[in-house]
């Protein structure tokens, strides 16, 4: 479970420093799919930032922090931790669909891979209560 963790936690921090290119890119978005995708859009909104720093950054934080935690086997410590990246990313995705009306593809991919991340440590730490109780 660890590495598969680890990984995960690494794919976050990729897919959030391209996040962070895209928020100080001057020119034309790549990920300009269409008029409901566009990282461009989503990553030079005002909800990009949060108290003057990127959410891109936050996340690299965030997924670095997940990824030590992994590796040292801290399920029960990455608990809080998962949980509210978790909450921060399904709010970002409701400015996205709701206030924005357009998509971020590395937004997305992240959310799936902190949705993952949550899933698989509360099945952690649930299993490993488990096994302590028997």
């Amino acid at each position: 479970m660890r590495w598969v963790l680890v990984v995960l936690a690494i794919l976050g921090i990729v897919v959030s420093a391209l996040a962070l290119r895209e928020h100080y890119r001057t020119e034309a978005s790549p990920c300009s799919i269409n008029e409901r995708w566009d990282c461009g859009i989503v990553n030079h909104s005002p909800f990009a930032m949060f108290y003057g720093v990127p959410v891109a950054v936050i996340g690299m934080a965030g997924y670095l922090l997940l990824g030590l935690l992994a590796f040292k086997k801290a399920y029960p410590w990455m608990l809080p931790f998962v949980t509210g990246a978790f909450a921060f990313a399904v709010h970002l995705a409701d400015v996205e669909n709701y206030v924005l009306g357009v998509w971020c593809i590395y937004c997305v991919i992240s959310l799936g891979i902190i949705s993952l991340l949550t899933l698989l440590v509360f099945g952690a730490v649930i299993a490993g209560s488990m096994r302590r109780a028997q």
